[in-house]
């Protein structure tokens, strides 16, 4: 009678050998990097914006001037922390202290799919798994498409909250489950770490999934064991008290974020529409194995216009979760089926408004009607895969796999390949397709479809015929686990591969040219409008869609972001295609001197080309032109008036809208202003810069004001504003619908502003007290209780 084989002893330094295989593998798609080479690409989100956010925090902090509280460069002004700009006090800002911005940017993704592919293995290895099945699901979650494919539309915070979803539930494990004192302080930094990645959307899916997680440890158990009842419930306040303390130190991020909220062009949320808008359409699912059906990158043709990221989750990690599926019979099945739970709940989530389902989630899930993209929670569901593969890989080594199942397998690998190359995916694409201008990658696609399906074929066959190896004793367990780990890293890497486009450094990437250094020499602030007016651009070129211009100090009109000021975003008619680009009243209220442009001639009279044409560092031709008359960064009018905010956006829209006459307050304004019977004639009056920077401005007037003047300043007003005027505090007030006016007592000759964050700052203390809290628990955890271990009931 032959024996029935045994699982593999796992590696002496086991943790170790798995840390460095998912190092190697996450090179095998990072290397680059190594020579300098910067992980954005046009399509990336960091090209057109991230690179900019981060390079000027990071020059503030090396300057020593702290986290800036302002930035300036944008949409008038926004405020740098409360309306968000990435990573702000993640520890990979740390990285750009040290590092040059572009390298820190890039090692920071690089290292975060490592952490995924670690955390998941110290996970699996925690809930029972051998060091080769854990070692795949950690494979298959940092190489898969939902998490390392996120490169490409350079979705950082999405990438980090991927990496530390496993750590929370490794650290639920520990705490709830096996008593350990140190894993709660722990568990709150992590969670800490979550809200300031800071991605709200997925960090409530990590919570979600890690909530869910919990109860079952507490109540079901891991394998057959459970908690005794008043145990359970203990740890489950615990793991509450945990987040709480992880949500406050978040705060330094979402005290100013909460008091922006009304500011905010999302505030209420958008509804449902906006809620379901980049729901995975459900026949994309099939991207999961074969990622070339719906074209990968600027070969899509679905439905929802744009696919920067990757669906593709492996065809020997489908394979091998296949047959993980059979552990629901075995010791393993409460963890078997919560995995299969959350990979279906989760996969209907990201189908959104494809499928009925969502409805319940809009309605009962907080905080869903202010998010949309419901498929970026496919990462849960690309964790939930993971963890099968894993189970499927024990009990492929165990020789524990039907060959039938291995057979039906290997014929679904064979039909799709056949039905590929007869054209049937061709003639399903057609008949999905409801983008006529995107139906020309059907067609061209077709050969990379077939490509692709032999391909994933390939590698779901070599699965098979390992599992086939192992079954009839002619590959040894320790030899499989080897050959399963090589095949998921060949497997996903020819595939991700295609997402990870990198950059020159961004010295190169990022280089000036003479229309910038023009701009440059300007004495006083200035702004710019930067735009491809005849289409010639290169697309998505930074410098023209995008911040580019921040990076080299340059104040833009308009920009990239998203969640700026929304009464900017009425002054410059964002609801209406920005409507008032070409209104010469709003360059006069926006400080616009110059356009930046790939025209060759500008359509306004008086308009001058100063440099051009030349090529910028992207490659666009462009030319620079200042506009006629001066538009000052601040002005004296000669009176002040209280209007309704809708009567202010329509009196702003006029060409002929008195910018150099009146300030129009709001109408809560507290500042007497008396009704205005007639315009008033301007003053004769220059307002001159004497100090300008992110946050801050001091303004000479080269004569005393008259009494019931204001000093307008083009500068968005936003609460934290404060005023001196000759050294005397003067309360600012919003004006003309967005900007910033400073009432003048009669003789007033100079004018200091200044932005600060009460919110900030109270946030940054309420972070240190949680942090501090959560180290003083962690390390307690190590000395209190260590031998401790939980008490079991059967059941």
């Amino acid at each position: 009678m032959t024996s029935h084989p045994t699982p593999p002893a796992a590696p002496r330094f086991a943790l170790a050998w798995a840390a460095l295989a998912c190092i190697l593998a996450g090179l095998t798609l990072g290397h680059p990097a190594l020579a300098g080479q910067f992980l954005v690409s046009p399509v990336s989100d960091q090209m057109i914006a991230g690179y900019a956010f981060r390079d000027f925090a990071a020059q503030s902090l090396r300057a020593g001037d702290g986290v800036p509280l302002w930035n300036p460069y944008l949409f008038g002004g926004l405020p740098y922390v409360a309306a968000m700009h990435g990573d702000i006090f993640y520890p990979t800002a740390w990285l750009r202290e040290v590092l040059p911005t572009d390298a820190a940017m890039t090692w920071g993704l690089i290292l975060h799919l490592m952490l995924a592919g670690i955390g998941t293995y110290a996970f699996l290895r925690a809930v029972g798994l051998g060091f080769h099945g854990a070692l795949a699901g950690g494979l298959a979650y940092m190489m898969s498409g939902p998490i390392a494919g996120l490169v490409s539309p350079g979705h950082d915070g999405k990438i980090f909250v991927s990496a530390l979803l496993p750590f929370a539930l490794l650290l639920l494990t520990r705490a709830i489950r096996d008593g350990r004192h140190w894993a709660w302080g722990m568990l709150a930094i992590v969670v800490g770490l979550g809200v300031l990645s800071p991605h709200p959307q997925l960090l409530q899916y990590l919570l979600l999934t890690a909530g869910a997680w919990a109860l079952m440890l507490a109540f079901g158990g891991a394998g057959e064991e459970r908690l005794a009842r008043p145990q359970a419930v203990s740890r489950l306040g615990l793991a509450l008290a945990a987040v709480i303390v992880g949500g406050a130190i978040g705060a330094i991020q979402y005290l100013p974020v909460s008091e922006y909220v009304d500011w905010s062009p999302r505030s209420g949320g958008k509804g449902w529409e906006h809620a379901v808008s980049y729901s995975m359409p459900i026949e994309e699912i099939l991207n999961a194995y074969l990622p070339q059906f719906s074209g990968i990158l600027d070969r899509y043709w679905g439905r929802n216009g744009i696919h920067f990221h990757s669906d593709y989750v492996g065809a020997s990690v489908l394979v091998l979760a296949a047959l993980g599926l059979g552990a629901v019979r075995g010791a393993r099945r409460h963890l078997t089926w919560f995995w299969v739970g959350t990979g279906v709940i989760t996969l209907l989530w990201a189908l959104g408004g494809n499928t009925p389902f969502y409805h319940l989630v809009y309605w009962l899930v907080p905080g869903t009607k202010f998010f949309r993209a419901p498929s970026t929670i496919m990462y849960v569901t690309t964790f939930a895969v993971a963890v099968l593969a894993g189970l499927g890989t024990e009990r492929l080594l165990l020789a524990e796999v039907n060959r039938r199942t291995l057979a039906i397998a290997g014929g679904f690998g064979v039909a799709v390949a056949l039905l590929a190359t007869v054209g049937f995916f061709e003639k399903m694409a057609f008949g999905l397709s409801q983008i006529p201008q995107t139906e020309g990658n059907i067609t061209e696609g077709k050969g990379a479809v077939i490509l692709g399906a032999w391909r994933s074929m390939l590698f779901l066959g070599a699965v098979v015929g390992i599992a086939y190896g192992v079954a009839a004793r002619r590959i040894t367990a320790p030899l499989a686990g080897a050959l399963l780990a090589l095949t998921i890293v060949a497997d996903l890497w020819s595939v991700e591969r295609l997402y990870f486009r990198f950059s020159p450094p961004a010295a190169v990437t990022f280089a000036s040219d003479p229309a910038i250094e023009h701009i440059k020499q300007e004495k006083e602030p200035v702004r710019v409008i930067a735009i491809d007016l005849t289409g010639t651009g290169v697309p998505r070129d930074p410098n023209l869609a995008g911040d580019g211009l921040m990076a080299h100090g340059i104040r833009l009109a308009f920009g990239y972001h998203g969640n700026e000021l929304r009464y900017y975003q009425e002054l410059d008619g964002e609801a209406r295609g920005r409507d008032q680009m070409g209104n010469p009243a709003f360059w006069a209220l926006a400080n616009v001197k110059y356009f930046y442009t790939t025209a060759d001639s500008l359509p306004v009279p008086g308009a001058r080309k100063v440099v051009g044409p030349v090529r910028n560092a992207a490659g666009s031709q462009i030319s620079l032109f200042e506009l006629p008359e001066a538009h000052p960064y601040a002005w004296v009018v000669p009176a002040m008036a209280k209007y309704p905010d809708q009567a202010v956006a329509d009196a702003v829209r006029a060409p002929n809208f008195p910018v150099r006459n009146v300030a129009i307050l709001a109408e809560d304004s507290k500042v007497a202003a008396p009704k205005l019977e007639a315009i008033p004639a301007p003053l004769a009056i220059t307002a001159k810069v004497e100090a300008y920077g992110p946050g801050r401005a001091t303004i000479a007037l080269e004569a005393p004001a008259p009494a019931g003047s204001a000093l307008v300043v083009s500068e968005n007003y936003y609460p934290g504003w404060s005023a001196s005027v000759d050294g005397q505090p003067v309360a600012p007030e919003r004006a003309n619908l967005s900007l910033m006016a400073v009432p003048l007592p009669a003789g007033a000759r100079k004018v200091e502003l200044s932005f600060d964050s009460p919110a900030y700052h109270t946030g940054r203390t309420v972070t240190l007290a949680a942090l501090g809290l959560a180290v003083l628990a962690l390390m307690a955890g190590f000395f209190v209780g260590r031998r401790h271990r939980p008490e079991l009931a059967n059941g």
